[in-house]
């Protein structure tokens, strides 16, 4: 799943390629990726883009026409993603018969599809005339850019949960995912486990610390990519996520992971664990 940086990567690349540019069409290729009726999305044909801005996970491109502004405001989900033309196909798009999801053409020949691989499909795409009226977004926690010490210090108080979790939590803290908590955590030299009313002042800035550091190399890392870029630019950069049996890089352990219904999370135990290794919950039910 695209997280912050990728997503602020992609928004500085549309930035670039599609500010100043009228929308000349908008092809709808998945119904089930809309989540709005009204307006339609062809309702942005004819309108400039005048802005790309990123909300958590979320992106969103302002349209304008005279004093009217819509928004197109979308998330790419566990396995979407954006597929940048400088030409767009001239084929109208055929519901059904494509991953692709979305499709908006520009004035100047250029574009981009919304994608979408597999077969749980969780993209979602809204046309708003403001995109705070997405529940997804006005219910989102406080940006990682825009987060203090003393500011995450009250969030750890506010409920003992695993760390884990609550970094994941988009009403909590907005951008970062599955990947990039487990490299916070790394970073860190925490346990995911670890709850957060258990965190001292000395925990809580070596966690803020890991945030912008991990969050900053990766948003640094990401600019200036294509969009087909970004993915592997992601891959290449992760120390312990992803890596399950490969050698940690800082200490030379066996990255270690646990698995759950739908995810997974890897871990270094010697670097966050003093070596314990945790109970993997798939793994425990298989030799029950």
């Amino acid at each position: 799943m695209p997280e912050m940086p990728e997503v602020e990567g992609l928004a500085q690349f549309l930035r670039e390629r599609a500010v100043g540019r009228a929308v000349a069409a908008v092809e709808v290729g998945a119904i089930n990726a809309l989540k709005t009726y009204r307006p339609a999305p062809t309702e942005l044909s004819g309108r400039t883009v005048t802005a790309v801005d990123r909300h958590g996970k979320w992106l969103d491109l302002t349209t304008q026409a005279d004093d009217d502004g819509l928004h197109l405001v979308f998330h790419l989900a566990k396995a979407g993603w954006l597929r940048w033309y400088d030409t767009v196909p001239k084929a109208m798009l055929r519901p059904g018969k494509s991953p692709i999801a979305l499709r908006v053409r520009l004035d100047d020949g250029a574009g981009f599809d919304l994608t979408e691989a597999g077969t749980r499909k969780r993209l979602a795409v809204h046309v708003v005339a403001a995109p705070s009226e997405v529940p997804a977004v006005a219910t989102l926690g406080v940006d990682p850019h825009e987060l203090t010490p003393d500011g995450l210090a009250e969030l750890l108080a506010a409920k003992n949960q695993q760390i884990k979790g609550l970094l994941r939590d988009q009403s909590v803290i907005a951008g970062i995912g599955n990947a990039y908590s487990d490299e916070i955590l790394h970073a860190a030299r925490m346990s995911p486990f670890a709850l957060t009313r258990s965190f001292d002042a000395d925990a809580t800035a070596r966690l803020h610390r890991a945030i912008c550091e991990v969050l900053d190399s990766a948003v640094d890392q990401a600019s200036g990519k294509p969009a087909a870029e970004l993915k592997d630019s992601k891959r290449r950069s992760m120390k312990v996520h992803g890596r399950t049996g490969e050698t940690c890089p800082v200490c030379g352990d066996t990255v270690r992971e646990v698995s759950f219904a739908d995810s997974s999370l890897q871990y270094c135990p010697t670097c966050q664990t003093e070596g314990k290794i945790l109970a993997d919950r798939r793994m425990s039910k298989l030799l029950r």
